[in-house]
């Protein structure tokens, strides 16, 4: 029985342990051009210093007009590579994987004056503005835009690639009736996740896994059923998705109760389903409590957040509680 400080892989990908640091937006890029600064290079670089397996970025968005503010990270022009590469080659260094989460924000954009578009005409909440209708020749030019950021990413050295199909944001808001109200080819609410998997997948070098963030239920009048996100994560899986980042929420401002491991009986649902590697996250900061989500065989890696903004150094923290040994560089394991 798997525990989480054994290695994994997924697809060629090899890990050192089942430690993820989750994507959080950081809202630095203070250039207002979506570009790497300093900041970045220290809150990734010191996370993969703390033993993290796997590291993923912040939001980073394939648009300049998908970005929710003017400082989010980019990857919508090759300007843009050069800065990802040495947070790379140093998260390396440390044996932390890297990879970049790719999305839109669609109408849950906040930049002032900004494009603000959407599959319908309909706003994330009551203090939102209208957003504009997305085109088809629009929506292709977005997929494409997907694929290229692919490209770049790859291009820098990332070790995979997750697509932030969840919390409302562009490709979320595309599979939930409640924010989807086209009639055109679009309306079928898997179809432009599908394009945008397949476009990604076909960027990709063989053996690169592509994660899939996902919310397996909205919290929603209106929105889709778990039942109904499982049934079109089974096409996602044909389309090219190796792992699921299993969250929950977000098309609308509604927050639910939290509490610890509250969203990881569905990741166990989409692992004992889909038969693929699984990611939990939600609340799951307690060594014990991460542990025995990997133990009970809920999910196969944990995605570690707020957790790890207090503190880079959670996963060593984690494997002294739990009397695990892990190796840190430097004298830093003098401190234990």
């Amino acid at each position: 029985m798997p525990s989480l400080f054994d290695p994994i892989k997924l697809c060629n990908l090899e890990i050192k342990n089942r430690v993820i640091m989750s994507p959080m937006c950081q809202y630095q890029a203070s250039n207002k051009k979506g570009m790497v600064e300093n900041w970045h290079l220290i809150h990734y670089v010191s996370r993969a210093m703390g033993g993290t397996g796997l590291i993923l970025t912040e939001m980073t968005d394939v648009e300049a007009r998908g970005r929710i503010t003017e400082g989010c990270l980019g990857i919508y022009n090759d300007a843009q590579v050069d800065g990802f590469k040495l947070i790379i080659e140093e998260c390396h260094r440390y044996g932390s994987k890297i990879g970049m989460q790719i999305s839109h924000a669609g109408r849950k954009s906040t930049i002032a004056g900004g494009d603000i578009v959407a599959p319908s005409a309909i706003p994330f909440s009551k203090e939102s503005p209208v957003p504009r209708v997305l085109t088809k020749a629009e929506i292709e030019g977005i997929v494409e835009q997907f694929g290229r950021g692919a490209e770049r990413a790859i291009e820098a050295g990332f070790d995979t690639i997750e697509l932030h199909g969840a919390h409302g944001y562009l490709i979320h808001q595309f599979m939930s009736p409640a924010s989807n109200k086209r009639e055109d080819e679009y309306g079928n609410r898997t179809k432009f996740a599908l394009d945008v998997i397949r476009t990604v997948k076909q960027a990709m070098p063989s053996g690169m896994p592509l994660i899939f963030r996902v919310s397996a239920v909205e919290y929603l009048e209106g929105g889709y059923t778990f039942e109904e996100m499982l049934s079109m994560s089974h096409l996602f899986k044909e389309a090219g998705v190796d792992v699921f980042d299993v969250s929950t929420g977000g098309d609308s401002s509604y927050r639910p109760e939290v509490y610890p491991a509250y969203q990881a009986r569905y990741a166990a649902a989409y692992r004992k389903e889909l038969e693929v590697p699984i990611i939990s996250v939600g609340k799951l900061e307690n060594p014990y409590v991460a542990e025995a989500v990997i133990r009970n065989e809920q999910a196969d890696m944990v995605c570690i957040g707020k957790g790890m903004l207090r503190n880079p150094y959670w996963a060593k923290e984690a494997a002294a509680t739990l009397g695990v040994s892990l190796e840190l560089p430097g004298v830093y394991n003098m401190a234990y």
